[in-house]
């Protein structure tokens, strides 16, 4: 394992040490535990737009789309609890 130094503000020390202790445990496992959350909210942020860009790239590629109402409804009804077919990609009409 490395060492990394962190340089934190006396506010910030005094934060993160009443943090630590309400949630029972160190100072240096509470920033650990931060940091990692941090990189994989980040990470997962990377990953959605990544395949939102697949996405978009296919939808220039081919033309096809699922329009709102086809996607609201299929959504309302899996919210309700009865079972739906998923809607197929489709070129709109126009």
């Amino acid at each position: 394992m490395s060492t990394t130094t962190i340089r934190l503000t006396e506010e910030l020390k005094t934060r993160v040490a009443r943090a630590a202790e309400r949630a029972g445990t160190t100072p240096h496992g509470f920033i650990l535990e931060a940091i990692a959350e941090k990189a994989e909210a980040q990470e997962h942020r990377d990953q959605m737009h990544d395949q939102a860009e697949q996405r978009y790239a296919r939808i220039v590629a081919t033309g096809e789309m699922i329009g709102w109402s086809d996607m609201r409804s299929y959504l309302q009804a899996r919210a309700a609890g009865r079972p739906a077919a998923a809607p197929k990609p489709k070129k709109p009409a126009g």
